[in-house]
């Protein structure tokens, strides 16, 4: 199998942050930074819509930004540059490390695949101690639009050549899940948190996991 795995949410923890800003701000925290991954996704999705790519990291700054002004709170420029340097290096999930080494032991291609840029994956995968258990990086900077685009999704089996068939996207994002599923992958649903909910649309993934533990395929 084809394994291409999202990276924000499902492979690196996007509440890494949690206790630099809470430092920063306090009892606010938590809503803050919901608050800035939400509207970072929003802004992604705008920016797919209008056809106007930027650097992820310029929709990570944007939403950051928002989050301040909604929560008036009066970060200082530093302050914020550190929140977004600490965003390059935030940390893997406790069940990812040791899951993609018994998937790559299986003999499944993995592929880190990711709204990010290259270099920012590259980053991260390096900091986590994860960058050697991947066959190969794919970013959407490739293709200049943002995920769910179908653009991107066939760019997925043209970089790996691999086809739709035997080609699964494992993300914990519901839009990343299904529009994958949209354009005729194979997806795999991560819901990291109880809380999560699924999109009632005609699109639903194959199955659905709290951890990568369950990530498995019958030979």
């Amino acid at each position: 199998m084809t394994l291409a795995f999202d990276i924000y949410g499902t492979l690196i923890n996007t509440s890494g942050v949690f206790d630099s800003i809470k430092k920063l701000i306090g009892e606010k925290v938590e809503g803050f930074n919901q608050l800035w991954r939400t509207k970072q996704l929003e802004y992604s999705f705008r920016r797919a819509a209008m056809n106007d790519y930027v650097d992820f990291s310029v929709c990570t700054k944007q939403a950051l930004e928002y989050a301040c002004l909604f929560y008036k709170v009066d970060l200082e420029e530093h302050q914020k540059a550190s929140l977004m340097e600490e965003y390059k290096v935030l940390p893997a999930f406790d069940d990812v490390k040791k899951n993609l080494e018994r998937l790559r032991s299986e003999g499944h291609q993995l592929y880190a695949f990711s709204n990010g840029s290259k270099e920012a994956i590259k980053g991260l995968l390096i900091n986590a101690g994860l960058v050697d258990h991947f066959d190969g990086m794919i970013s959407v900077e490739e293709q200049q639009v943002f995920k769910p685009s179908p653009i991107v999704y066939q760019h997925v089996l043209d970089v790996t050549s691999s086809i739709k068939e035997t080609t699964y996207l494992i993300s914990s994002n519901p839009f990343d899940v299904l529009g994958a599923k949209a354009f005729g992958l194979q997806s795999i649903w991560v819901q990291r948190s109880k809380e999560s909910i699924l999109d009632p649309w005609e699109y639903q993934p194959n199955r659905i996991i709290s951890t990568l533990s369950g990530l498995t395929f019958t030979k």
